[in-house]
């Protein structure tokens, strides 16, 4: 089941806009992500140099994702995308255990901005069907996510199968929909 008909699915306020800010390390698996969500041909994703917009119309309710690029040139600019965010989405990917720290690292920086305190963060343990890949509460656990002072959720995926990002999505929904 793609985006649309998740948010078919879930009720919400006619005039509701959410802006949900997409980050992780390059090669994550951000866009794949974005694309599946959009219900999208993923066969030929190629690294984002910048950000990629995708936005989504349904029942009144408009999902404004923003793809921001996860290369080390890149990072110093996601907090440009900070203002007005509903939802941060952080994708992991779960079998490049080498940059685990550097991941870890990163998200440390974004919990500590000011203008993301209280944002809501569904964090992507990707790529889940690969062998090596760790599992959500070994992530969990390495990353010290058991101390964050927000909501949050920890979601195990694929983004190339679909499996996991709809539970993800509907995490999401639900949490807005709280608010």
């Amino acid at each position: 089941m793609g985006l649309l008909a998740l948010l078919r699915k879930l009720k919400s306020n006619p005039e509701k806009e959410l802006k949900i800010l997409l980050l992780g390390l390059d090669n994550a698996g951000k866009t794949t992500l974005l694309k599946h969500l959009a219900s999208e041909d993923i066969s030929h994703i190629t690294p984002t140099q910048g950000f990629n917009i995708k936005s989504v119309q349904s029942s009144g309710f408009r999902l404004n994702v923003w793809d921001i690029g996860g290369q080390r040139k890149i990072r110093p600019y996601w907090k440009n995308y900070f203002e007005n965010i509903d939802i941060v989405i952080y994708v992991i990917d779960s079998s490049d255990r080498k940059r685990f720290e550097e991941t870890g690292e990163e998200l440390a920086e974004l919990l500590e901005e000011d203008k993301l305190a209280g944002v809501p963060m569904l964090i992507f343990a990707n790529k889940q069907d690969l062998f090596n890949a760790a599992n959500a509460s070994e992530i969990s656990e390495g990353l010290g996510l058991g101390s964050m002072r927000r909501r949050w959720q920890i979601q195990p995926c694929s983004a190339m199968s679909g499996e996991g990002v709809q539970e993800g999505m509907e995490w999401v929904m639900q949490t807005v929909n709280k608010k």
